[in-house]
């Protein structure tokens, strides 16, 4: 069977390592890849949002199946012209998949459906932004309604910083076309919880969930990033918690995407704040998260292509989850991230780290003998263990094994679970 990753990070590496553990030895591809997918697969150098490029490869590959890992390449409507061609992929159409690439679209939707979420509004021009910004003061949240990788969240504690990030999202365009429109919202306060699930448009899967660490240094300071890191399970994950989050956040919005003709199929991953009313919704992404796919699939003890297999077939009702221990997973960054930061330089210790822990790779390339960075999230090392405790010493060992020049890590993820690294 000859599967496609589409993607470069470490959620395709994560996805590409998993299908790898598969008892039924795929040859796969992913495309474009990094240095730590070129050990386990076929990169081909097409770009994850080449929608044509893509299915041409799908095509000389003979590819049997696809599996779209990034935002972008949803929204680019990559799953449509696969199906199209009659090529069976995973992932929700890009009608669908409008629930992250728009996010007042999101928005309009749970309030159609009454799935409890901050109240908003939303706005095409700075100025009147900037009005309801000093009438309704802070805190407040601003959001670049289209893809801004995992960064076009600004949580504003003042009247300033909401002005500047109306500014700089929509009048100096940091965001580029994302931030033409944005979405300003009540700041909700409470535990935030990813939770995920598989569906094929009718049934869905139990959730599972995680927890990520958004800002880059410890103790949640600094900007916003596409994740730090993270834990799964949740300690305060239960049965009752999860059956809440699917009657009141989850099934009401596949229903009603359903019901528009525009059937969500793939995994949908809810971000949630759990306030003092209950859970209410942050938002909606249209796919596995990252870091969270490093976190969750190693847990996952289904062979993920019988999985990925039923939701293309329409089957989630009969599948039979089952998730096992504890992962925390620490990002290793670029110095300066997420600003700007230097590429290019070599990677040690992989090897070294990958004799405690799992080391998925995201922004990496092979130069000549040697992995060097590429990004600036370079790496997520996860440790697995009985519990959080466990897992938790295993990441930070793996973590201080591996050097490059300015790496930096939290050091305070999962720090409930241990002392701090």
């Amino acid at each position: 069977m000859n599967i496609l990753v589409i993607g470069g990070g470490g959620r395709e590496h994560a996805i590409a390592w998993k299908l790898s553990r598969s008892g039924r030895n795929p040859r796969l591809f992913v495309a474009p890849g990094n240095a730590g997918t070129a050990a386990i697969a076929t990169n081909l150098p097409v770009k994850a949002d080449d929608v044509d490029g893509l299915a041409m490869a799908a095509r000389d590959h003979h590819v049997d199946l696809a599996i779209v890992g990034p935002d972008g390449a949803l929204a680019a409507g990559v799953v449509d012209r696969f199906r199209d061609a009659g090529l069976p992929a995973f992932g929700p159409l890009r009608a669908a998949a409008r629930l992250e690439w728009s996010k007042s679209f999101a928005k309009q939707v749970m309030a159609e459906v009454g799935v409890p979420t901050a109240a908003f509004r939303v706005f095409d021009d700075a100025a009147s932004a900037r009005a309801y910004v000093r009438e309704h003061g802070a805190p407040t949240v601003v959001k670049a309604d289209g893809l801004a990788l995992g960064k076009g969240v600004v949580v504003a504690r003042t009247v300033e910083e909401a002005l500047a990030a109306v500014d700089d999202m929509m009048v100096r365009r940091v965001f580029g076309a994302a931030g033409d429109r944005v979405v300003i919202e009540e700041a909700l306060s409470g535990q935030e919880v990813s939770v995920f699930c598989f569906t094929d448009g009718q049934s869905s899967s139990p959730l599972v969930a995680a927890c990520d660490y958004k800002r880059v240094f410890d103790g949640d300071r600094g900007p916003n990033t596409g994740g730090m890191g993270g834990y799964s399970p949740p300690p305060f994950w239960s049965a009752e918690l999860e059956r809440k989050v699917q009657e009141r956040c989850i099934r009401p919005v596949l229903a009603a995407l359903a019901k528009a003709g525009t059937p969500y199929t793939g995994v949908l991953y809810g971000g949630l704040m759990l306030t003092a009313d209950g859970p209410r919704v942050i938002e909606f992404n249209a796919r596995f998260g990252d870091p969270e796919s490093q976190l969750i699939l190693p847990r996952l003890e289904n062979d993920l292509i019988d999985v990925v297999e039923a939701v293309v077939a329409g089957k989630v009702s009969s599948l039979r989850l089952r998730w096992s221990k504890a992962t925390v997973g620490v990002v290793i960054a670029s110095g300066g991230y997420p600003g700007d930061y230097p590429t290019g330089l070599p990677i040690a210790g992989l090897d070294h780290a990958a004799e405690v822990a799992t080391v998925f790779h995201a922004g990496t390339a092979r130069k000549g003998d040697a992995i060097v960075t590429a990004g600036g999230r370079v790496l997520i090392v996860v440790g697995q263990g009985e519990d959080l405790a466990e897992a938790r010493a295993l990441a930070y060992e793996g973590a201080a094994r591996i050097s490059f020049a300015n790496a930096h890590y939290r050091r305070d993820i999962a720090s409930f679970a241990g002392e701090r690294a």
